[in-house]
């Protein structure tokens, strides 16, 4: 979707313009080379909620996610969180493998199918949608 770091920069720098829901944003991409970088960051939106962002990416024909971990937040409270480590002995993951979400009740062993997540699209925009639909 993005041929280069600036291209991507350029849109996360810019997502409250796209999003009415977003508040304010504080990404970041961090360059650690000519290929990789890292964005870290939170996204604040309405009823103080925040979307926690870290993605690893690559840039060599286009930009890709080789690792994230995104947590929602209202106040102090964590709602549910995703992340991308492998749990190949749970069957119940592996259609999505290995993207999956953390939720209540006991959040750190409950975990679902994330089939909105990707190593080669962007998944702000899923998350973003996902927070504007069921949390505010």
């Amino acid at each position: 979707m993005f041929s280069s770091f600036e291209a991507y920069e350029s849109w996360i720098y810019n997502l409250s313009n796209k999003y009415a829901n977003i508040e304010s944003a504080s990404l970041v991409l961090i360059r650690r080379g000519r290929y990789i970088a890292v964005v870290r960051g939170e996204i604040y939106f309405q009823n103080c909620i925040r979307l926690r962002v870290y993605e690893e990416l690559i840039a060599l024909f286009r930009v890709e996610i080789t690792g994230y971990s995104y947590d929602v937040w209202q106040r102090n409270d964590k709602l549910y969180w995703y992340d991308p480590q492998p749990h190949p002995n749970d069957p119940t993951l592996a259609r999505t493998h290995p993207h999956h979400k953390y939720i209540h009740p006991n959040i750190k062993r409950n975990r679902i199918l994330a089939p909105g997540l990707s190593f080669t699209y962007p998944n702000l925009p899923f998350l973003i949608a996902e927070i504007e639909d069921n949390v505010i």
